[in-house]
């Protein structure tokens, strides 16, 4: 699967937005090393340089085209080309944030239990991961997925519920963690232009089943798509698009 940072990067400000709200509720603690799982472009890398100067700053992805991107914009830090779900941290660390990525890996049972694994003690956790999957945007996407004539190579990338509820979250760090401060916000996003929802989703969820696809099939594809989310979503009075989106957050000391 391959990740194009000029996609992604089309909606930054809304993007870079859960960043600031995540890094900003991160306790006062002493930081000599973080880690960034899925820093992506490392627009999350640098934010968290910015708030840990003079932090040893690891950025962990699976996609060289994101990490070439990020290597350009923060030549300071480490990069390590690697998969989340079986990533072995080289070492303990004071800091492990991770920003929209962990909903695309499985076992977050496992997953949590080792990154709590990975922490100092007095080290914390940051993670915000997306919970939008009941809205529009991803129903309409499944809908797209099995009414098709992609259906049997788009089916098995299907991922319908991979972010639970926050108390499932809670009941997981709670008994491993000092202090854990966990919360939801939903963002009234304001987007500008056409297909804006589609052009979105074209940057991260729509992204497995693109991969898949041959030329025609992708198109039929992203037009069904498109049709339906332009019907679920219309341009207000003004042309522009109102796209509600939430997101979970969690940030916890062990």
């Amino acid at each position: 699967m391959s990740w194009n940072p000029e996609t992604y990067l089309a909606f930054a400000d809304h993007r870079e937005r859960p960043i600031a709200e995540l890094i900003n509720r991160i306790p006062a603690i002493d930081v000599s090393n973080a880690v960034d799982l899925g820093c992506g472009t490392g627009n999350s890398t640098a934010a968290l340089a910015a708030r840990f100067p003079g932090a040893k700053l690891l950025g962990v992805d699976n996609s060289p085209e994101m990490l070439a991107k990020a290597r350009g914009s923060l030549p300071g830090a480490e990069w390590c080309e690697a998969d989340i779900g079986t990533w072995q941290p080289p070492h303990w660390f004071d800091l492990i944030a991770s920003n929209a990525a962990l909903q695309w890996v499985d076992g977050h049972d496992a997953l949590f239990a080792r990154l709590i694994g990975a922490l100092n003690p007095g080290g914390a956790l940051a993670i915000q991961m997306p919970r939008n999957f009941t809205a529009p945007s991803h129903t309409l996407l499944h809908e797209t997925v099995e009414d098709g004539p992609w259906a049997a190579k788009t089916l098995p990338l299907l991922r319908r519920n991979p972010v639970v509820e926050p108390e499932t979250y809670y009941d997981r760090l709670a008994p491993h963690m000092s202090h854990v401060d966990i919360w939801e916000t939903t963002y009234a996003q304001v987007l500008e232009g056409d297909d804006a929802v589609y052009r979105w989703t074209s940057g991260t969820a729509l992204t497995p089943f693109l991969a898949v696809l041959e030329d025609e099939e992708c198109d039929a594809f992203c037009e069904a798509y498109k049709t339906r989310l332009n019907k679920a979503y219309p341009h207000a009075a003004n042309g522009k698009t109102l796209f509600s989106f939430t997101r979970l957050f969690m940030v916890a000391v062990k």
